[in-house]
């Protein structure tokens, strides 16, 4: 795996979460050894179902509540489209078929019953290149983890990039509620900086911790951005990843094919044995 950019250490200024300056905080290096890995995706091979998760797959090809979206038709698995292993890499690609309509694919490791995989508590982490163009929508987030009809669900969105803003990516929490409930549904975000150009150039890490008292984000395994954990986050969050394109964007000049790669996804439980972690790590040879 390679190294990231070393730019992208900018992001290693001091944050301050509703304080004033004179508070400011450095931001937090994520300590892997705090953690377990509970489940992932290498991507040597891929186990993907067009929607129901019967036969132990790891993926569906569709959201769980059938709420596909933007201006791509998230495709199911075909050989070669839109998804393919090679090297652990999997490749999302958006192209226009030969009917001229663009697909796309999309991976969400739940089915509509509310099968899947995911924890409650934990650090979960996607390393991806993101496709450089206007008109690209790429994203890796969580959702709740129960039956597609079930409300209210909680979306943690780790990272929204859309093409043509190439300096920033966006990091929301939504709390989303049924039309007919008293109570509203919810939507708290930050905008990440970032170099210009540097999240299409190399791979990068996306993650976001979860526990019951902060969502904290980190590219990088550096922290970008913290906010108070919603009480409706009462069942395990399962990763989904996708090539969206628009989002009301212009996709008239984005390019054909366009391309995500990623390397991993993967999920982190709490480990009940950090310190025996943290000795092994200095121990190591360096």
């Amino acid at each position: 795996m390679r190294t990231p950019a070393n730019h992208l250490l900018l992001l290693s200024a001091a944050l301050c979460f509703g304080c004033s300056a004179s508070e400011a905080i450095p931001p937090e290096h994520l300590d892997l050894c705090a953690y377990t890995l509970a489940f992932g995706d290498e991507f040597d091979t891929l186990s993907v179902a067009p929607k129901f998760i019967e036969n132990g797959e790891r993926w569906t090809a569709h959201t769980p509540w059938n709420g596909d979206f933007g201006d791509a038709m998230f495709s199911d698995p075909r050989p070669s489209w839109p998804f393919r292993v090679k090297d652990g890499i999997l490749s999302i690609t958006a192209f226009k078929d030969e009917t001229g309509k663009w697909r796309s694919g999309l991976l969400a490791a739940a089915d509509p019953k509310g099968r899947g995989w995911g924890v409650q508590y934990g650090y979960f982490e996607a390393r991806m290149k993101l496709p450089p163009g206007p008109g690209t929508w790429p994203a890796f987030w969580l959702m709740s983890l129960q039956p597609a009809s079930k409300l209210p669900k909680v979306e943690i969105d780790v990272i929204e990039y859309y093409g043509h803003m190439t300096d920033r990516y966006f990091a929301t929490t939504h709390v989303w509620y049924a039309d007919d409930d008293e109570r509203v549904s919810t939507h708290d975000g930050s905008t990440i900086r970032v170099p210009e150009g540097s999240l299409t150039s190399d791979f990068h890490r996306y993650g976001v911790r979860v526990d019951a008292g902060n969502i904290t984000y980190f590219l990088d395994g550096v922290e970008v951005w913290r906010q108070v954990t919603p009480e409706e986050i009462d069942t395990p969050l399962y990763p989904l990843v996708n090539l969206a394109l628009g989002s009301g964007y212009p996709i008239d000049e984005t390019p054909d094919p366009s391309v995500l790669e990623v390397d991993y996804v993967r999920v982190y439980k709490p480990s009940n044995d950090p310190e025996a972690c943290r000795k092994k790590a200095s121990e190591a040879p360096q």
